[in-house]
C-alpha cells in the first residue's frame, strides 16, 4: 500500500528532525569531551602536543552519540542516518566556527580531519545500532 504525498511529508520531517537532534546532541558531547581535555591539559595530565588528536577524538564521540539518537530515532537505513547525524554535526561546527573565528576558517587548519571524524562516529553508530533484518519466510 502507498504511503500518501501528506505521509511522506510528515515521516520526512520527523526524519529530518531527528537528524538535527542528533547533530544538537553530538555538538554537546562534543563541548563537555574538549572541556574535560582543556581542563587536562591545563593541569598537566596531557600534552599540548595532543590538541589535534584531542579534537578529532571528541568529534569521533559527539558523531557516534549523535548517531546513536539518530539511528534509534529514525529506525530504517541505520547507516545514512548515522552519515546525516554526522554531517548535521560538522555543519553545526563549521557554522559555529565561521561565526567566532571567521578569519581563520580555513580546510587546512583541521578540517578535513574534523570532518572524517564526524563522519566517521556517525557511520560507527550507524553501524553498531541498526537493528538486525528480519528474516523472510518463504511461501
Amino acid at each position: 500500500m502507498r504511503k500518501t504525498g501528506e505521509e511522506q511529508g510528515v515521516r520526512w520531517l520527523q526524519v529530518m528532525a531527528s537528524i538535527l537532534l542528533g547533530g544538537l546532541l553530538s555538538l554537546a558531547v562534543c563541548l563537555v569531551v574538549l572541556l574535560l581535555c582543556a581542563v587536562g591539559i591545563s593541569n598537566g595530565w596531557l600534552g599540548e602536543a595532543s590538541m589535534d588528536q584531542l579534537a578529532i577524538a571528541a568529534c569521533v564521540l559527539g558523531g557516534f552519540s549523535g548517531g546513536v539518537l539518530t539511528v534509534k530515532r529514525c529506525g530504517s537505513r541505520a547507516l545514512l542516518a548515522g552519515l546525516a547525524a554526522g554531517g548535521a554535526f560538522f555543519l553545526l561546527l563549521l557554522a559555529g566556527g565561521l561565526l567566532f573565528f571567521p578569519e581563520s576558517a580555513c580546510v587546512d587548519q583541521g578540517g578535513l580531519g574534523l570532518l572524517s571524524g564526524c563522519l566517521c562516529g556517525g557511520a560507527a553508530a550507524g553501524l553498531l545500532c541498526a537493528r538486525p533484518k528480519r528474516k523472510r519466510r518463504r511461501r
